[in-house]
């Protein structure tokens, strides 16, 4: 019964974070495609918990790209990613 009711509240937990939180604190990845013309000039978590990410972006009509935002661990584990696409 203890191992059901800890499986329920873990599958609630996981499920209620954002995507961005998931990638933030249990690894994974997250895509985000900013508005045609958008260029990203700077990326930042804040927040209490570190949790809202924020993009700064300019009007720009240089070519588009990608950019991707890595994590690196200690111990290589949970390690997320967002990934950022101009168009």
């Amino acid at each position: 019964m203890k191992k059901t009711l800890l499986s329920l509240a873990l599958m609630i937990g996981l499920l209620s974070c954002t995507e961005n939180q998931m990638a933030r604190q249990f690894g994974g990845s997250e895509t985000i495609e900013l508005n045609p013309g958008d260029r990203l000039v700077n990326v930042t978590w804040k927040g209490k918990s570190g949790t809202d990410l924020w993009i700064l972006t300019k009007k720009d009509t240089t070519a588009p790209t990608q950019y991707s935002f890595k994590e690196k661990s200690n111990f290589g584990v949970w390690e997320g990613e967002i990934i950022i696409i101009e168009k």
